[in-house]
């Protein structure tokens, strides 16, 4: 429960820094400072190329922080486990009390699952929301429709989640 604290803590700073973007300009104007060379010359070249490949960095990272930040054998180990009770819970489910019991051992497993595979987001967490406000920025004075129907937060969802399976398909993460 200890890592579930820092995780807490490490989301309250999220929250945070994202509510001071506008009113505390030092963190505004140094996220600009660092991004606005690098990924808005990225965007600046070309909008959905560039939010393309700065989604594909960011979500090769973070795909890497996975694997490796976390304890992969347990991880899929539980995903074992719970499969098999979900292929008993379809065989009982006529039995309520069986069901119950099986729902509760699924509930636990999930309980053992979350603190493992939560850790990746204690060095992302900032960093992310960060990005998320600069994209906010840049997408306000730069007002584009990706693929000419979505906005660039929600491409940037779109891309991220697609590629986010492509990646941990390919790196095989839990």
């Amino acid at each position: 429960m200890k890592g579930m604290g820092i995780l807490f803590l490490v989301m309250l700073l999220s929250i945070g820094v994202a509510t001071l973007w506008d009113s505390l300009p030092v963190i505004k104007n140094s996220v600009h400072v660092v991004l606005d060379p690098s990924a808005g010359k990225i965007l600046d070249w070309n909008t959905t190329f560039g939010l393309i490949i700065i989604t594909g960095f960011l979500t090769f990272l973070t795909t890497l922080l996975q694997k490796y930040a976390t304890d992969q054998s347990a991880l899929k180990t539980i995903k074992e486990e719970q499969k098999i009770i979900q292929q008993e819970m379809k065989l009982v489910k006529e039995n309520p009390e069986k069901s119950m019991e099986l729902s509760k051992k699924s509930m636990e497993l999930v309980m053992k699952a979350m603190p493992l595979s939560m850790r990746p987001l204690i060095y992302t967490a900032i960093p992310f929301i960060l990005f998320l406000r600069w994209f906010g920025d840049y997408f306000s004075v730069h007002p584009v429709k990706i693929l000419g129907f979505m906005s660039g937060i929600w491409a940037y969802i779109v891309f991220s989640i697609i590629l986010s399976m492509i990646f941990r398909k390919w790196l095989k993460v839990h």
